[in-house]
């Protein structure tokens, strides 16, 4: 295993994220979803730089990106976007694209739970032929109740998984786990042999060490199924609006720092976190080092 880390989570320059990635002993980077955005051979300069690798990315489902859409064009246009994502993790000589189906955020069907998964499968299916081409691994990720109705727990994303074509796996991530699954170790052994990623927060979305995993037990755990690929931390840290603040310098107030679009800051917002300050920020990735790496 070797320790990884998302992207979206902070609006700054690619080139700032890589170097203190570099810095904090991290192999790769699992690249925001956002392909209009990069120009990869630029982006592949900058880790090729600073010796960090491309494991993959992961779809931002904001907005109206949607799998399971109602909407035929929706889905059309949700399964391209996908299908992008798949191509700029090629472009950058990645291995995975983490695969979120149902806009993050929404919670309200727009069908059948039959129509819903039809039109999950096909958008699934459509999107597998692109990655078969292009050589990348699929992962269905499964995240927690309050952020979708659609795929919420392991048994779900495998089910997903196995509709679309046994290559396709899934991604598990903590947070998530903690909330929805009976036994989070279970759940962990359930995907033994289509766990392509693992992502990493603690039970209250800080950095990993933060909150009540014993993280000593969820890397045995991997390590028990033979799962070698990466620990991809995905921190989306809380933000206190009251008294009782333990961290009131973590909220970035100088916005002219900040370059992003309002549904990606929205998106951010909605986690219940929001843009955090470049000290704040690189104490947590500090953090989920110094918590993980004597562990792999």
């Amino acid at each position: 295993m070797h320790l990884s880390m998302h992207n979206w989570m902070r609006a700054e320059p690619i080139e700032v994220t890589v170097r203190r990635l570099a810095k904090y002993g991290y192999e790769s980077i699992e690249i925001s979803g956002e392909p209009y955005i990069y120009k990869t051979k630029d982006v592949k300069k900058a880790l090729d730089e600073n010796k960090i690798r491309c494991w993959g990315a992961v779809t931002l489902m904001l907005a109206e990106r949607n799998l399971v859409a109602k909407d035929p064009k929706q889905r059309a246009a949700s399964v391209q976007y996908t299908k992008d994502c798949v191509t700029m993790v090629k472009e950058l000589d990645g291995y995975e694209l983490t695969i979120v189906p149902g806009t993050v955020g929404k919670i309200v069907a727009d069908g059948s739970p039959e129509d819903e998964w039809k039109w999950a499968v096909e958008s699934m299916k459509e999107v597998y032929e692109h990655a078969k081409k292009e050589g990348i691994k699929l992962a269905v990720e499964p995240i927690n109740r309050f952020e979708t109705y659609f795929c919420s727990r392991a048994a779900q994303a495998i089910a997903l998984a196995k509709a679309t074509h046994p290559d396709v796996g899934v991604c598990l991530d903590a947070f998530h786990l903690n909330i929805e699954e009976a036994d989070p170790y279970e759940s962990i052994r359930s995907a033994k042999g289509m766990l392509v990623d693992f992502h990493i927060a603690d039970t209250n979305r800080f950095a990993a060490g933060m909150g009540h995993w014993d993280w000593a037990k969820v890397v045995a755990t991997l390590k028990e199924i033979g799962y070698d690929g990466a620990l991809t931390v995905e921190f989306v840290a809380p933000v206190d609006r009251t008294p009782a603040n333990e961290h009131p310098t973590m909220v970035e107030t100088d916005l002219s720092k900040v370059d992003i679009s309002e549904d990606q800051k929205k998106f951010i917002i909605d986690h219940g976190s929001n843009i955090l300050t470049e000290e704040f920020y690189s104490a947590q990735v500090k953090m989920c080092a110094d918590t993980l790496l004597p562990l792999i």
